[in-house]
């Protein structure tokens, strides 16, 4: 079943970037002059999937096969086999430096085209990311946008109780980021915060999300991190998202 409580809080965020935000091409995933968008938390592939899925990058059946054996719907996106995936995820730590790459690209290529990548609040504890944060503010990639899934639990445990990220406004701006703190489930919010950068400088998006939103007995709990519901579970959960 793939990461329940990651899908459920990162929804809003995917599905505002592709329908209301993003210049995306369902027919033709490789158009140059796309937006790129990355799921860093690549663990949350199941709600990238339907996102793509409801904007016609592939037929919405094919949902079914996730993680089947075979099937390129598997547990972490993978570039070459699901299209609209910008780049293969699952190494967390690994998007934002892609993404950095993809916004410096756009500068040297003088195009239009923007890059929005995903994290997890847990995820930006690697290094890599801080490493890339420097990277984009030096070169003032105002193209490139950063969402921090902020449902500040990870894999075991709550993220301040592994490693404090605290105040993390604070640090997005000291390494020279704009930043804008949003409800991650208000998607009015979630549009305008997803806005051009007013400061020439990239744009750090921490948006305060609910890991299991919207099914009573998952949210805000750390064991959905990675649970696998019974088939109980399943229908009680699909009767709640869908009141």
């Amino acid at each position: 079943m793939g990461h329940v409580g990651g899908d459920l809080s990162v929804t809003d965020l995917l599905v505002t970037a592709l329908w209301g935000t993003l210049r995306v091409h369902p027919a033709d995933p490789g158009h140059p002059g796309r937006d790129r968008l990355v799921l860093s938390k690549g663990h949350c592939a199941a709600a990238l999937y339907s996102a793509l899925a409801s904007c016609g990058f592939f037929p919405q059946a094919r949902l079914r096969e996730f993680m089947a054996p075979l099937s390129p719907l598997n547990g972490h996106p993978a570039r070459l086999k699901v299209p609209g995936v910008e780049t293969s995820t699952g190494p967390l730590g690994h998007g934002l430096p892609v993404a950095a790459g993809c916004a410096l690209g756009a500068r040297l290529r003088d195009e239009p085209w923007r890059t929005l990548v995903v994290l997890g609040d847990g995820e930006i504890q690697e290094g890599s990311n801080w490493e890339a944060a420097m990277t984009a503010a030096h070169h003032g990639l105002a193209n490139l946008t950063a969402v921090v899934d902020r449902n500040r639990l990870q894999q075991g445990d709550r993220t301040e109780d592994t490693k404090s990220l605290e105040p993390l406004d604070a640090k997005w701006a000291s390494f020279g980021w704009e930043v804008r703190v949003i409800d991650g489930h208000d998607h009015k919010a979630i549009k305008e915060a997803y806005g051009p950068s007013t400061t020439g400088r990239p744009v750090a998006v921490i948006a305060n999300t609910v890991k299991g939103k919207g099914v009573s007995f998952m949210e805000d709990r750390v064991e959905w991190h990675h649970k696998v519901p019974t088939d109980e579970q399943v229908r009680r959960a699909l009767e709640e998202l869908s009141r």
